[in-house]
């Protein structure tokens, strides 16, 4: 019986043509060509998870399964650190570290977070999808990666104290403020006359609970999300740095796929980049009125008292020559003159 299966089976798919044989053959599913890993710190419930895996999928339908994405969220391959030294060797093909972390491998992408740059978003955008924005990722390149045309969105980042608003530069003198360990962050602080201390995020909510520090800046979901409201009573929306995420492939990954392959993979992700932009934009809208319920006094100062007390104090002039006058032109290009 299987012997008189077997002979009318191949009769019967002598008598098809060759397309017809493909398809009268059993489906087996194909591994794909390009399985890449991406890594970042956020949870899978953030807008940059959320938009990852929308280009993910859209991805591997528009390459007919020949490239696949794997997303791990949340510190789930190590921390930035460590995701920045894996996305070098390969050991992952994608990454998102912010500017500040990339920064410590190459230094002019921390140009972005020089403090009170800028006035808005129109001039972010301008600065980074113009020709500042060519210029760190010509930077980039150098250390063997290559980062997508279009940055995604972390936020500005702004200013919390237990002990009154700020609403102009005289209010940092001698405050004690919780920064980040980042050499821009405590040279900028410094300028303005505050006492910035480097603390890990995990020790921000119990130094301000015991007034370790009376103040802290991070851009406001993180402030919403980690309850700083239950220990700050003034949120001042000082935009004084805007940070955003570099989408970064290892170089030799990026370099193997053809290119039809290549315009598929970036067009996606850029195009999931402009979507998560407005997702923290909306975001940030709607956190405002949170925090405003949940018992946070909010104000919003304006920016021109910081930038004179930081061109007086010559922080502008150091980081100029620490990024250089070629970078420094580019970022004076989309926001005026600064030092």
């Amino acid at each position: 019986m299987t012997s008189l299966t077997r002979r009318s089976a191949l009769r019967t798919l002598s008598a098809l043509p060759a397309a017809g044989i493909v398809s009268a053959l059993p489906r087996i599913a194909r591994a794909a060509e390009f399985s890449y890993k991406y890594g970042n710190n956020l949870p899978l419930s953030h807008p940059l998870n959320i938009r990852a895996q929308e280009a993910a999928d859209r991805i591997a339908k528009e390459t007919k399964g020949r490239v696949e994405i794997k997303i791990f969220p949340n510190n789930q391959l190590g921390g930035d650190t460590d995701m920045l030294a894996q996305v070098r060797s390969g050991g992952i093909e994608f990454f998102t570290p912010s500017a500040l972390v990339i920064a410590t491998l190459v230094p002019v992408a921390a140009i972005n977070a020089v403090g009170f740059a800028f006035n808005d978003y129109n001039q972010v955008w301008a600065a980074m999808d113009g020709k500042l924005g060519a210029h760190v990722r010509g930077a980039i390149a150098k250390s063997r990666l290559y980062a997508f045309e279009k940055m995604w969105d972390n936020g500005f980042r702004q200013t919390t104290s237990s002990k009154a608003p700020v609403t102009n530069a005289k209010d940092m003198d001698g405050l004690k403020i919780r920064v980040p360990v980042s050499p821009l962050s405590i040279s900028m602080f410094k300028g303005l006359g505050a006492a910035p201390a480097s603390l890990q995020f995990s020790e921000v909510y119990s130094a301000l609970q015991t007034k370790i520090v009376d103040a802290q800046e991070n851009p406001l979901p993180i402030i919403q999300v980690a309850k700083l409201f239950e220990v700050q009573k003034f949120c001042s929306l000082t935009n004084h740095i805007w940070d955003g995420y570099w989408f970064i492939a290892n170089g030799r990954a990026w370099e193997a796929l053809p290119d039809d392959l290549k315009t598929i993979v970036a067009r996606a992700i850029n195009d999931a980049g402009m979507q998560q932009r407005e997702d923290i934009k909306k975001l940030n809208e709607s956190v405002v009125g949170d925090l405003q319920a949940k018992g946070l006094t909010i104000n919003r100062p304006v920016a021109g008292s910081f930038r004179a007390k930081l061109r007086e104090s010559g922080f502008y002039g150091e980081w100029k020559g620490r990024f250089g006058p070629e970078a420094w032109a580019l970022l004076e290009g989309a926001v005026g003159k600064l030092a």
